[in-house]
């Protein structure tokens, strides 16, 4: 007990340090899988072969080389001086976003097809279509497999601790050099992301409840 009070302001620092990065990282993954998902499904091929290789290429890479590419290439190629929080929320949302597309992805293909056609016969867009359609429909499929993205997201902004970012994982570092014992350490550590994982875990099945009256 005596580390975490002794060090409170040090966890609280490194406790909300990871939840920020999980929060904007998965904004992120949002976005860019919600994007990449309608590249899957466009009808536009070079569009599809580009969603595809994006889902490809980040998924069957490891998560700590994204890391080691964001700090050590993109600084000194494309952005000198860019700050390390925002190169960790880069490398954490776009890997993420590449299961979150998946994802997308599998719930619009549980859409009969002929909702989409039928927004078509009407005149929609392939974006109308997507946004009016067929993306509400998917919702309810799409909400539970992101549960599970988003809690080993929360697990994976674990190795931004190694590169000079502040939260939970870097606060063990810091206190283990400090000679603080490593098993005590880590069931403060633990408890830290038990806290965002569970939460995580409750806001959605919040959600699949409201939608599963909606139903």
């Amino acid at each position: 007990m005596n580390v975490l009070l002794d060090n409170l302001a040090l966890f609280r620092e490194g406790f909300l340090g990871t939840l920020w990065l999980t929060i904007v990282s998965a904004l992120l993954a949002v976005v860019l899988g919600l994007v990449i998902a309608g590249f899957r499904v466009s009808p536009v091929p070079p569009l599809r072969i580009f969603g595809t290789l994006w889902v490809n290429v980040l998924r069957n890479t490891p998560l700590t080389l994204l890391f080691l590419v964001a700090f050590f290439v993109v600084p000194k190629v494309l952005f000198p001086g860019i700050n390390s929080f925002v190169l960790a929320v880069c490398a954490c949302g776009f890997y993420t976003s590449s299961f979150v597309a998946e994802a997308v992805r599998s719930g619009i293909n549980t859409v009969p097809m002929g909702q989409a056609e039928a927004a078509r016969a009407i005149g929609m867009t392939f974006t109308q279509t997507m946004r009016i359609v067929v993306l509400p429909q998917a919702t309810r499929t799409v909400v539970p497999p992101l549960s599970s993205i988003f809690i080993a997201l929360t697990k994976n902004t674990a190795i931004a601790g190694a590169f000079d970012n502040v939260d939970l994982f870097n606060v063990s570092k810091t206190l283990s050099n400090d000679g603080y014992d490593i098993a005590v350490i880590f069931i403060w550590i633990t408890l830290g992301y038990l806290v965002i994982t569970y939460a995580i875990n409750g806001l959605f099945r919040l959600l699949e409840n409201r939608l599963e009256v909606a139903r």
